[in-house]
């Protein structure tokens, strides 16, 4: 193994590597702490060139390696679990062309969303992306887990952004499908099969993203409700009075809020009367959109579908809003151990799904809180219960499985998926056999197969076995 690493170390150059414990300690555990894996080695490839020879010879080896972007992945899909190699792209991060013309940019796999979305905005423009991990997340690893985040409901998820891709195979080929056209219907569209696909069939080293417009006017609103039907009847009055233009739809609990007011520093209550439930929503457009919004807001406030509502006034308001939706799972984190789903179900059916998943796990854990939160305007929610205070951790936390089993059957039941934004990595690959056809499951080991036969690419993660 020695040699083969010599001859890695030599591809990558004395700047592409390390060794040392303390540089590879924050790769070999995720955010949440609850995976923790080990690698030997953790190259740091600058270029296109420097991963395919990297592929090549581990391809020639059977030599195992794990690709990891910004590490805000919370299935374990970008931790080495087997001593793997492990791959790095700091390095790759060079923004290649922002076309204004085109509506267009090209970006290395390395690039940091906050990065890409910096430089769409100085051309005029929107990289339509968004998500709490912005400023660490990477747009390989978006890619790759095909990442969702709060403008879903508008522009669709991370696969919806994706004009092109340059990959690099197992064997060390390098598939060149970076182009920018919106139309090319010349039979398979190749590049779809490693949106999603957490580095199991090539790895993503650039990718051609659509931009948008930048909207003239952006309104943003806090609103408090009785129930979560209440929210879906907002959504629907303020979709039509802004003809399709909310961006974001974000249900939060008052279990949720308190612990944002109680860990986040700098949050404050935007309500003076306390709620069972809560909405931030925002559209946006062209002039005009923020009146239209407006108008919806007092609509639903006429026919008691909210009970109060702040709108934000200017861009540090706007902010302060966000920063309450966006810090939940740190405020989660502080308060301490929380069991946590990634789930989707019909909107149609999210209020009578978030009643029958809490009383399912009341049944079995009655202490446990339940602070369910997230896009309730495209049906995707962070379904998390958080242990109670002066429970046992290492109890809780081991009941993890039995808990995940119980909301997963719910899901199932209301025609939902197990896995909405996070992909399935190692935590999800029984539920993917699980709930997943027989013919799925046997395409996707197909399709592994056939791209990467000696299964050096992220093994272990996505495909069940």
């Amino acid at each position: 193994m020695s040699e083969v690493f010599d001859r890695l170390k030599t591809i990558v150059g004395p700047k592409g590597f390390s060794q040392d414990p303390a540089e590879l300690a924050p790769h070999l555990e995720e955010w949440r702490s609850k995976y923790r894996g080990c690698s030997p080695l953790l190259l740091k490839p600058a270029s296109t060139q420097e991963v395919a020879a990297i592929l090549a010879v581990c391809n020639l080896t059977g030599t195992a390696v794990v690709p990891q972007g910004g590490n805000t992945g919370l299935v374990g899909g970008q931790i080495p679990f087997d001593n793997e190699i492990l791959l790095g792209f700091s390095r790759l991060a060079r923004i290649r062309a922002v076309d204004a013309k085109d509506a267009s940019m090209i970006v290395e796999a390395g690039v940091v969303l906050a990065t890409a979305r910096e430089a769409a905005d100085a051309h005029g423009l929107m990289l339509a992306a968004s998500l709490a991990s912005v400023g660490s997340s990477t747009i390989g690893g978006l890619i790759s887990t095909n990442a969702g985040g709060v403008n879903v409901l508008r522009y669709g998820m991370m696969r919806e952004q994706v004009l092109g891709l340059e990959v690099v195979l197992a064997d060390g080929r390098v598939l060149d499908l970076l182009r920018t056209l919106r139309k090319d219907n010349t039979g398979y569209d190749l590049k779809q099969l490693f949106i999603g696909a957490e580095g199991t069939l090539g790895i993503v080293t650039a990718a051609a993203l659509r931009l948008f417009p930048k909207p003239a006017e952006t309104a943003t609103a806090f609103a408090a409700i009785e129930d979560v039907p209440a929210a879906v009847a907002l959504l629907s009055r303020l979709q039509e009075r802004t003809n399709g233009l909310v961006n974001a739809f974000e249900l939060l609990s008052r279990n949720g809020l308190e612990l944002v007011l109680a860990h986040i520093p700098g949050t404050s209550d935007p309500l003076a009367a306390l709620s069972p439930w809560y909405v931030l929503c925002e559209a946006s457009g062209a002039p005009g959109i923020a009146a239209a919004f407006q108008a919806g807001l007092e609509s639903a406030l006429q026919h008691r579908v909210v009970g109060d509502v702040a709108i934000a006034a200017s861009e540090a308001q706007r902010a302060a809003l966000w920063k309450l939706r966006e810090t939940m799972s740190e405020a989660q984190k502080a308060e301490g151990p929380s069991l946590k789903h990634d789930v989707s179900v019909p909107v149609s059916a999210a209020a009578e799904f978030i009643r029958a998943g809490i009383a399912a796990v009341a049944a079995v854990m009655p202490s446990a809180r339940p602070v369910p939160f997230g896009h309730l305007g495209d049906g995707n929610l962070h379904f998390n219960f958080q242990m109670a205070r002066g429970e046992d951790m290492a109890a809780y936390l081991a009941r993890w499985d039995e808990v995940q089993r119980i909301v997963h059957d719910v899901v199932h039941d209301f025609g939902g998926s197990f896995s909405a934004e996070h992909g399935v990595g190692v935590m999800k690959r029984g539920d993917l056999k699980r709930y997943k056809s027989p013919t799925e499951v046997e395409l996707m080991r197909t399709l592994k197969r056939t791209l990467d036969p000696k299964n050096i690419l992220n093994p272990g993660k996505l495909v069940p076995e």
